[in-house]
């Protein structure tokens, strides 16, 4: 079974993510339990906690459905002490949201050396900032998304991911996001079926498929290899339709949240129909 959805607003609470999702069409959804841009956020009230749990039984969504995405401001692998803490203080806080709403996922960019230490040590700030939310919290998965490698972002390269997953204490509390345009713009090709064939056999040999929780469907707008995060539209820009014929008649990538990012929420109905489509003749 594929679940297929969007990064769906939360906007006037958590509990209108569902309902955000089910208007779509959508099998599954990603969304921002707080304001991403911001350190602070007010509790999560028990009117709200309830009112989402009701909304997702609802229509139909399980934990297993849902991939929320933590605040843009984190930096787990920080170089400096004080927002390093900053940032392990807001992920736990993150996590525990997740716990609140019965979630089991919790997905996170890694981090950024800011090219004051090196990237070994990046990594295992960041796997320790994992240990200690891992720790402070249950239930949870701390879920990691591959970056397109911008500026001095770390998680670009399959061996990071596994540098990190390697130096988490609880692997069965440790998973990964796989991102079609942050893969393509960090040099993983995606665009004909046998180049996805030889990119997820890299994946496999280097990570492992039982890691991989979710992915973020998206077009690219930048160049192959260019390191540049811009996410398109499905099937314009330079990345095709290849990968996403790839993923969806591919049983490797059934039961986690597929999630659409794409630049035009207005054609997200069209998108997932599409891509159920394409899942429909596999």
């Amino acid at each position: 079974m594929k679940y297929i959805g969007a990064h769906v607003s939360a906007s006037g609470g958590v509990e209108n993510a569902p309902i955000n999702a089910h208007k779509i069409g959508a099998t599954a959804f990603a969304l921002f339990t707080k304001n991403q841009r911001q350190w602070q956020a007010k509790p999560l009230t028990e009117e709200s906690i309830t009112a989402f749990k009701q909304n997702c039984k609802k229509y139909g969504y399980t934990p297993e459905q849902i991939l929320p995405h933590d605040s843009y401001l984190i930096n787990l692998g920080h170089p400096e002490s004080e927002p390093l803490e900053k940032s392990r203080a807001a992920f736990i806080d993150e996590m525990e949201r997740c716990q609140q709403l019965g979630l089991v996922y919790l997905n996170f960019h890694p981090g950024s050396h800011l090219k004051k230490i090196d990237e070994a040590d990046c990594l295992s700030r960041i796997a320790e900032s994992l240990n200690i939310a891992l720790d402070s919290t249950a239930g949870v998965t701390a879920v990691i998304e591959n970056t397109a490698g911008q500026g001095s972002n770390l998680g670009h390269r399959f061996e990071h991911l596994a540098a990190i997953i390697e130096q988490v204490e609880d692997k069965g509390r440790i998973g990964v996001c796989l991102d079609t345009c942050h893969s393509f713009a960090a040099g993983y090709d995606l665009r004909t079926p046998e180049a996805c064939e030889q990119t997820f056999a890299e994946f496999e040999r280097v990570v492992g498929f039982d890691y991989l929780c979710g992915m973020h469907l998206n077009g690219s707008k930048s160049a192959f290899n260019s390191h540049v995060d811009r996410h398109h539209s499905l099937g314009d820009g330079n990345l095709g339709m290849s990968v996403f014929e790839f993923i969806m008649t591919d049983k490797r990538f059934d039961g986690i949240p597929l999630v659409l990012e794409t630049i035009d929420e207005s054609i997200w109905p069209d998108e997932i129909r599409l891509l159920q489509g394409l899942a429909a003749v596999a």
